[in-house]
């Protein structure tokens, strides 16, 4: 198979979360572990840090990553999802896999994954796994997927787990309060394994404090431990959040040699050390645009209020979002006083410029509704004046046809 007809395998016959939704869901460990047997245990072969999170995971992971390359590591690196291309996904020291290795990988194992009816996730993780124990990385770090307790990064033995924060997103799946989402979160704590919490919440804390002490693991609040403030180059005021956990977990490590020079240089050069997309990303100075795959309450916020902060003299929102979030708790947060262009992100969960238009005119948002990303940011651009703001976000998917 060529490289696209192997990609439209894995897409097609193996739907993903992102694209099809809770039906793409395994929630199970049975077929991973299957898999990595099939492996030779893959995940047993290289020392990790364990990512999990509701915002900020994908951000941390890259921020844990630079530091250790700086430090002078080989560094794996398994984020999902990806914005261009799939190879995204699966790094080492900033490099993708190689087209020829996601190739033979599935080509090698194409009758195994089509038998035991592996899930996208499931196969991009063996994938992943196997890439990095033949490579003899120093060190991998493994962004959950989805949850945690059953996502299937979650047969790694780390060194550490950061838990970033909780907030509600995938409800349908990991529970509709803060405390259910974060025991779901807190399966990734394992037997004698430090875990770090990036940021305190008085809901989720004694969920895992318990946790950890079932375990017997040491358990940090970053926000209460760490007091240097650092400087990084991923911009967007919700990052110092999570460059503590970022700090504290690294402090946490044992038997690597990482400086504070290390730490300091690492995080002001995520984007070049592992070429990060999406996150608060500039992509024009005039008029200034700027695209964030912020795309739940506490994200979304957090992007809000960055953009209050900014100086502009009219706003123009590119807007569009799956179809299984909750309008009526994400759209009473954006600001009436802006230009609204609703658009469908093209997946086949993309909920519809028309029905998004509808839905958004209810809660005062005015604009008209574009067939695609690319026609209503083009009409965004062409409107706005120099000194005019133009944001373009509200799902993964949006931001991904736009970088």
């Amino acid at each position: 198979m060529t490289y696209k007809q192997t990609l439209d395998f894995m897409f097609a016959q193996l739907p993903m979360y992102q694209q099809k939704g809770v039906v793409a869901l395994n929630a199970k460990l049975d077929n991973i572990k299957l898999f990595a047997e099939r492996l030779g245990s893959p995940e047993r072969k290289f020392k990790s840090i364990h990512v999990a999170g509701t915002n900020g995971k994908g951000s941390s992971s890259h921020m844990l990553a630079s530091v250790l390359q700086e430090a002078g590591y080989e560094v794996g690196l398994y984020t999902s999802p990806h914005l261009k291309d799939f190879r995204e996904r699966i790094k080492i020291n900033g490099e993708s896999i190689p087209k020829e290795n996601v190739q033979y990988f599935i080509e090698n194992h194409k009758s195994f994954l089509k038998e035991n009816k592996l899930s996208f996730f499931e196969m991009t993780v063996g994938m992943a796994f196997d890439y990095f124990a033949n490579r003899k990385v120093d060190i991998a770090i493994i962004e959950v997927g989805l949850g945690g307790r059953l996502d299937s990064t979650n047969i790694i033995e780390p060194l550490a787990t950061l838990i970033t924060n909780i907030g509600f997103d995938h409800m349908d799946v990991l529970g509709d309060t803060l405390e259910k989402i974060a025991f779901e979160k807190a399966g990734t704590i394992k037997k004698g394994v430090p875990v770090v919490i990036s940021e305190t919440q008085t809901e989720t804390e004694t969920v895992f404090k318990g946790v950890a002490a079932q375990h017997g693991s040491r358990i940090i609040f970053a926000d209460q431990k760490v007091s240097k403030q650092y400087k990084t180059d991923l911009l967007g005021h919700y990052q110092k959040k999570n460059m503590l956990g970022v700090v504290a977990c690294l402090k946490e490590l044992k038997g690597f040699a990482i400086s504070d020079k290390d730490i300091e240089k690492g995080l002001r050069q995520v984007v070049k050390n592992t070429r990060l997309l999406g996150r608060w990303q500039i992509l024009a100075e005039t008029p200034y645009v700027v695209c964030d795959t912020a795309h739940n309450t506490e994200g979304i916020k957090s992007v809000l209020a960055q953009i209050a902060h900014s100086d502009f003299v009219k706003l123009h929102m590119v807007l569009g979002f799956v179809d299984d979030k909750r309008l009526d708790a994400i759209l009473p947060l954006f600001p009436k006083k802006a230009t609204y262009y609703f658009v469908r992100p093209n997946v086949p969960r993309g909920l519809g410029e028309n029905e998004l238009k509808s839905t958004a005119d209810g809660f005062g948002l005015k604009g008209d509704a574009y067939r695609s990303v690319s026609e209503g940011f083009e009409k965004a651009v062409q409107t706005a004046d120099k000194d005019d703001f133009v944001f373009v976000g509200g799902s993964t998917f949006v931001v991904a046809e736009v970088v």
